[in-house]
């Protein structure tokens, strides 16, 4: 995971020494925003806007779903970049269908020369004026959300007014402990930091499966964001964060609320094309040689997420 300085490419990972061995991530780069509005810069229009992602990056992975839950598909197109990100960063394993290039940073160039930060995915690019609208995922599915409504006729709300507050709480929560959590856990350079990491990382989820006893989703009986942002991490735990992020107190499926809960999101409409596990395990245990310098990865483990979920019974 490298990073641009002032245009330029830099083959260099995360200063945890900066932090007592703490990971710390980057804030987003570019937070524009698509609205259906008169005067908006960047309007809702079908064909205009493309999206950039990795299938095994679980930031990536929600705006997947939500272009699949409100029927974006044929709306916005999308590129999916090779799951090895080594010494260039993301790359194309075919050239970007839009400019030729073969590296993710050159669309970051693209839109602004001198750019210096992290180059991650996804990005959400704007084809009429060839710059990214945004590279933070928990806008652009806010984005999917709502703005498109009127060109899809998808009126279906993961973001509705009255429980507006609830869904920023368990956000809130969710993503230091949980999203950001089993980075926390992974990216650790000292045991202190990854042992404060692991223990807020194992509260939270149990916290939210004694929540799911009595919840059918987070905020009760309907399925909000918050719910989509929790579960591509529930997703890669098992088959990743388990082993390769040392969060090997438990399983999800050890949990079995959170288990049913997990199986009944994956099996709604649309969400399993968006989930490539072989994808997630390459890019793991391939790209970060800090972690497992041998890029050996594991076979397993057997994973049930279509088998029935029972979550009826909540």
């Amino acid at each position: 995971m490298g990073k641009l300085v002032e245009g330029k490419w830099h083959d260099t990972w995360y200063d945890t020494k900066a932090s007592s061995g703490k990971f710390v991530r980057e804030d987003a780069g570019f937070r524009q925003w698509i609205q259906n509005a008169e005067d908006a810069p960047f309007k809702p229009e079908s064909g205009r806007y493309h999206l950039y992602v990795s299938l095994a990056c679980p930031w990536a992975h929600r705006t997947l779903i939500f272009r699949a839950l409100k029927g974006l598909e044929e709306h916005i197109s999308a590129s999916i970049v090779s799951p090895d990100m080594l010494n260039e960063g993301w790359e194309f394993d075919v050239p970007d269908p839009l400019y030729g290039f073969d590296k993710l940073h050159q669309i970051y160039t693209k839109a602004k020369p001198d750019y210096t930060g992290r180059v991650t995915v996804p990005v959400l690019w704007d084809k009429q004026r060839h710059t990214i609208v945004s590279n933070e995922s928990s806008e652009i599915i806010r984005m999917f959300n709502s703005e498109f409504n009127a060109l899809t006729g998808n009126t279906v709300d993961f973001y509705p007014q009255a429980l507006r507050q609830q869904i920023e709480e368990w956000n809130d929560y969710i993503y230091p402990n949980i999203n950001n959590g089993v980075y926390r856990c992974g990216f650790a350079t000292t045991q202190q930091a990854y042992a404060e990491a692991y223990d807020a990382l194992f509260a939270a989820l149990d916290r939210i499966d004694e929540h799911l006893a009595t919840h059918r989703y987070l905020t009760g009986a309907q399925l909000t964001e918050a719910d989509w942002r929790l579960f591509t991490t529930l997703v890669r735990f098992d088959a990743v964060y388990v082993g390769h992020f040392k969060c090997n107190k438990k399983r999800i499926s050890d949990y079995r609320r959170l288990q049913g809960y997990l199986k009944e999101l994956y099996q709604v409409s649309g969400v399993a094309k968006t989930t490539n596990i072989a994808e997630i395990k390459r890019h793991y245990y391939f790209s970060h040689t800090g972690i497992n310098p041998t890029q050996v990865i594991p076979q397993g483990p057997d994973l049930d997420f279509e088998s029935e979920h029972n979550r009826d019974l909540v």
